[in-house]
């Protein structure tokens, strides 16, 4: 497959090739958008799903839902500091204690099944972000059922699940050690595997219909060095459907779309892990953040998505909630600067474009916010230049993309094929533009602003404000 890419001097770039089995592990289509709920409670998600669907988000992604580490007294806070009257951290559910549906951030079992039904009734599929990689910092709240069902407390983790990764680029520390103080749980016992297949089954009998596998690299693949404890590296096989444990199957795996935070670094095997799942496009959005901070297209590779997996395969952001809360990589980019780069991304044809939800309320000077775990985010979501971003990605469906900047890059069109074409303003100054185009001669009135601009012996040409997008659809 090609991509013509023409940077006003006509440069092209050939994509990677999707394999046989990297094929038959894709999802249907590329078309569907992902909205990520991030720590809005399921009740929250339910009570907004109608706005979801109206978006036209294809997929609602929830956080993690498992029973979880009880920290701060349980206080809802997202992110508090010593002193504050409320106390809570959004990480707490990111520590498992059980595998069993529920915990006291997010809701119920019977609140995630009440989800699930809304997003049937309204035609949405729910992502539950999974992390079977791990258990709780302090490892003692780990609770009795899934301290048995694993044959004891010192079946749980790897023989190196308590020793700190000192070299993540080591794929038997990389895939063994405690992260970041987690321990790491023994992911090839089969005790293991049936308990934790259990739980999934029960998300998907419930109505979830996808999973996003956190920390992805720190389970092992085939052909990774064993753990003295493991006779064998078949999780993923497991967990994706390719093989029973103890008599026990995935559920529905041709229908579900699975994907692994595989952050992407020296010695991760892309490949292998996308014989299983797709992928997360980390370095793509490194590269998409420079180009949006500097305001300037040419200030990054934005041709190349910085992967050896062909983009389809890909999930794509702007900003995560890693790079949003860990290093405040992200936090301090302006609401209208990250809407622009996701226009960017969702008009592409290649991709399935990932939008995080901030917090409610929150600025560059507070991220956090309101500062409460189970509210939804910020308006952002339903944007009207995101929701029309959403709708030219499915109406381009198929059709080649190109791609164009102004001589300094503050300006960038994705047009697609001869249909349609997405002109975003990246500066924070508005411009009169003159931009090579695919289009056909007319004039056109851009679907979100009603701006009018021109089509005359190939270029488009128009006026565009600070940090704006226009979606123009050909007669």
């Amino acid at each position: 497959m090609k991509i013509t890419s023409r940077l006003l001097v006509g440069a092209s770039l050939l994509m990677p090739v999707c394999s046989m089995a990297q094929r038959a592990a894709a999802a249907p289509t590329e078309d569907e958008v992902i909205l990520h709920a991030w720590t809005w409670s399921l009740n929250t998600i339910a009570e907004n799903m109608s706005k979801i669907a109206q978006c036209g988000y294809a997929y609602v992604q929830t956080s993690p839902v498992q029973a979880c580490y009880v920290g701060d007294g349980g206080g809802p806070a997202l992110f508090s500091e010593p002193g504050d009257s409320v106390q809570g951290k959004w990480y707490y559910y990111y520590q498992p204690t059980d595998w069993t549906i529920g915990n006291y951030m997010l809701g119920t079992r019977d609140d995630f099944k009440a989800m699930c039904d809304s997003a049937y009734r309204y035609g949405v599929k729910v992502i539950v972000d999974v992390l079977p990689n791990h258990v709780a910092i302090d490892d003692s709240a780990v609770l009795p059922g899934l301290d048995n069902a694993v044959g004891g407390h010192d079946k749980l983790l790897h023989a190196a699940g308590r020793t700190p990764i000192r070299d993540y680029n080591d794929r038997l520390q990389c895939t063994t050690g405690e992260m970041g103080g987690l321990k790491d749980v023994n992911t090839e016992n089969p005790d293991f595997q049936y308990y934790y297949l259990q739980y999934v089954n029960d998300l998907i009998n419930l109505g979830c219909r996808g999973f996003r596998y956190d920390t992805a690299k720190h389970i092992g693949l085939p052909s990774d060095p064993l753990d003295p404890l493991s006779p064998r590296n078949n999780f993923w096989d497991v967990a994706t459907g390719r093989e029973a444990v103890k008599g026990l199957s995935l559920l529905m795996p041709d229908s579900l779309f699975i994907y692994g935070e595989v952050l992407q670094d020296k010695n991760v095997k892309e490949d292998e892990y996308a014989e299983y799942m797709d992928l997360t496009a980390s370095s793509y959005g490194h590269e998409l953040r420079r180009a949006l901070n500097e305001g300037n297209f040419y200030a990054a590779d934005l041709l190349h998505w910085h992967h050896s997996v062909c983009p389809s395969r890909l999930v794509t952001w702007v900003e995560s909630h890693d790079t949003y809360c860990n290093a405040h990589e992200s936090a301090d980019m302006s609401d209208e600067l990250v809407r622009q780069g996701f226009v960017f991304l969702t008009a592409r044809q290649h991709g399935r474009p990932l939008f995080y939800s901030r917090p409610a309320g929150s600025t560059r000077d507070n991220y956090w916010g309101n500062n409460r775990i189970g509210a939804r985010g910020n308006d952002e979501f339903f944007n009207p230049e995101i929701v029309a971003a959403i709708k030219f990605r499915k109406d381009m469906s198929g059709l080649t993309e190109h791609l164009f900047a102004s001589k300094d890059g503050a300006v960038v069109q994705v047009a697609r094929g001869e249909a349609g074409a997405a002109i975003i303003n990246i500066s924070s100054k508005p411009a009169k533009v003159k931009l090579e185009t695919t289009l056909p001669a007319g004039e056109y009135t851009d679907a979100v602003h009603g701006y009018t601009f021109k089509v005359k012996n190939g270029f488009v040409e128009g006026r565009v404000e600070a940090l704006s997008s226009y979606i123009l659809y050909a007669k």
